[in-house]
């Protein structure tokens, strides 16, 4: 089983202190025990491709990260160019205030400017923010996403008030079908955790603890 669940793990490093020598670390963690992915920062990209190349490990990077509050315009770019420096998975925050503003077009657009940058060269995944959103919202969000033709909806930055929980997998998954992906990040510490979140739904599980979760044992970061 922690085979099949480092195969779901998106081996992540977001802290903006993050060294050279932490990203190399992190990619040679992601070889060895098969990670879906790394995921790292925009200025990381381009060293994490040339450190996993030759390998299955996929490189992941996020947009409007982490607020989701930089434009339609600008998370375009940031699209084209994470994937120009060997990104093949893009993880964008929605638009979040435009969601809470009930400014629906506004938050389909900006998801769309990205799927859009993306198509037919990087899988890209939604982070809706549940901590912030009210049931209702999450539900929109995650409706917005299939709408604007993303592969995956996502629980979590890791960097607002809250995390994945199993209650919002579940609605995710309700709410995008059974042919999205449904990614759980921010506070999944445990091989417990993950396969909590993978039985709510859950089709990728974001984590910094991936290699404390494959050897079952359990973590206190936060991401």
């Amino acid at each position: 089983m922690t085979n099949n669940i480092a195969k779901m793990i998106d081996h992540t490093l977001l802290k903006p202190e993050a060294t050279e020598q932490q990203i190399q670390t992190l990619c040679e963690e992601a070889k060895e025990y098969s990670f879906a992915s790394v995921c790292v920062n925009p200025t990381w990209v381009a060293f994490a491709a040339e450190k996993l190349k030759g390998t299955d490990v996929k490189v992941c990077t996020v947009i409007g990260f982490p607020l989701g509050a930089t434009t339609s315009e600008t998370k375009a770019f940031e699209t084209k160019n994470a994937i120009e420096n060997g990104a093949t998975e893009v993880d964008m925050v929605i638009n979040i205030g435009a969601l809470k503003s009930g400014n629906f077009d506004l938050v389909e657009k900006d998801i769309l400017a990205v799927t859009s940058a993306a198509k037919g060269k990087a899988l890209t995944k939604v982070i809706i923010e549940t901590c912030l959103l009210t049931e209702e919202e999450k539900v929109r969000a995650c409706e917005l996403s299939v709408k604007a033709g993303a592969d995956y909806v996502k629980t979590s930055t890791g960097f607002s008030t809250g995390g994945a929980t199993v209650e919002d997998i579940a609605l995710m998954r309700k709410t995008v079908g059974p042919d999205k992906g449904v990614k759980a990040s921010g506070g999944v510490r445990s091989p417990e955790d993950a396969q909590n979140m993978i039985e709510a739904g859950a089709t990728r599980i974001g984590a910094s603890s991936g290699v404390k979760i494959v050897q079952g044992l359990s973590s206190d970061s936060d991401y």
